[in-house]
């Protein structure tokens, strides 16, 4: 794979670490930005992939996963490429059976319903997911400093969500219910996702990745007792697991535990647009950093309405380190790649510093 022409990369560097930076709350030259799910349906030359592959087939095939995880980096300037790969794809190592359906989700075989298949879990081994550390090593070896390369993993909660209710849910009842009916099965669980959360993202960081997020889709189901009870001392342990390697804690409806996800830990507390960025910078403390959190659906209402969003994002930002643009979710599949490319650039231009203020804001 061939990189394209110099165009989307930023002018005057080869190397762009701009990314790397904001998640060590260094300063910055512009805020950097990149967005979750950028690498997919929005994209011509992905739908084309699709027409061909499956997602799993695409996120174990190394030279299919680098490419389609470079594509936004090619196309849109971003400053990160994350690895195109499925939470769930760790879990097959497990002796879990699942499949990807269309418009659905994920589906497994044979969902968690006693201790006994809690039990019956098989311990993790990062080789038996070699595909992804190869797809991992391209990148890191196509992109040569031009972008930071994200590694990622489900968090426990949000993978128990699934191994027990079995496909996607509105409330995720069927897990919640496990979670208070058998506690004792349901930390077991917690803790053997754990384990397999450290290793896979440890094998990660070995195969190149810059930094790592940790994705809770659905913790913000859960209210502040619950969090603190069920799922904040195995999230604890994760991060503590991880301490050396830039981290972003990303969890969606999370507003009511903003402080306690912070608590768990992560370098970079991800929000979603349901939040005032400002307030959830005041609420995490000023050792922390931000990402987000621009709606989604922004971005199909045009480009004025996309620039708006992203300037009060900016000013709740106000320049403070550890800024990380990026959407409250996911890039949605009908979204125009024009203006994701706008965007970029809007944020760059907006949030430029010279290098001389850059000299000024890293003095003492």
């Amino acid at each position: 794979m061939d990189l394209p022409g110099p165009d989307r990369i930023p002018e005057g560097c080869r190397v762009n670490d701009r990314f790397l930076r904001a998640c060590r709350l260094e300063p910055v030259d512009a805020t950097p930005i990149w967005f979750m799910r950028q690498a997919g349906r929005s994209f011509a030359a992905y739908r084309r992939l699709r027409e061909r592959y499956g997602i799993l087939e695409l996120a174990k095939t190394p030279d299919l996963c680098a490419e389609v995880t470079l594509m936004p980096v090619h196309e849109l300037g971003v400053d990160a490429a994350v690895l195109f790969a499925d939470i769930m794809l760790p879990l097959e190592p497990m002796g879990v059976g699942l499949r990807i359906e269309p418009e659905i989700g994920p589906i497994i075989d044979r969902p968690i319903r006693s201790a006994a298949d809690v039990a019956a879990l098989r311990p993790f081994d990062p080789a038996e997911v070699s595909f992804t550390l190869d797809a991992i090593r391209l990148i890191r070896q196509e992109l040569d400093g031009r972008a930071g390369v994200i590694g990622f993993s489900g968090a426990p909660f949000t993978l128990a969500c699934y191994l027990i209710e079995g496909r996607p849910s509105r409330d995720f009842a069927t897990a919640k219910a496990f979670m208070y009916r058998e506690p004792a099965a349901w930390h077991d669980l917690m803790e053997r996702l754990s384990v397999m959360v450290v290793a896979y993202l440890h094998a990660q960081v070995e195969a190149g990745a810059d930094v790592l997020q940790v994705f809770d889709s659905w913790v913000g189901g859960l209210g502040p007792a619950d969090y603190v009870e069920f799922v904040q001392p195995h999230v604890r342990a994760i991060f503590a697991a991880l301490a050396g390697t830039p981290t972003i804690h990303f969890g969606t409806g999370t507003s009511a535990l903003i402080e306690l996800l912070a608590d768990a830990g992560g370098d970079i507390i991800g929000v979603d647009h349901r939040v005032s960025l400002s307030n959830a910078w005041k609420r995490i403390g000023p050792g922390r950093g931000i990402q987000g959190n621009l709606d989604s659906a922004r971005l199909l209402a045009g480009w004025e309405a996309t620039r708006g969003g992203a300037q009060v994002v900016l000013d709740e930002a106000a320049g403070r380190r550890g800024h990380v643009f990026n959407l409250g979710h996911g890039v949605l599949p009908q979204t125009d790649t024009d203006l994701l490319r706008r965007l970029v650039d809007f944020v760059h231009e907006e949030t430029a510093r010279t290098e001389t203020s850059v000299r000024a804001i890293a003095s003492p």
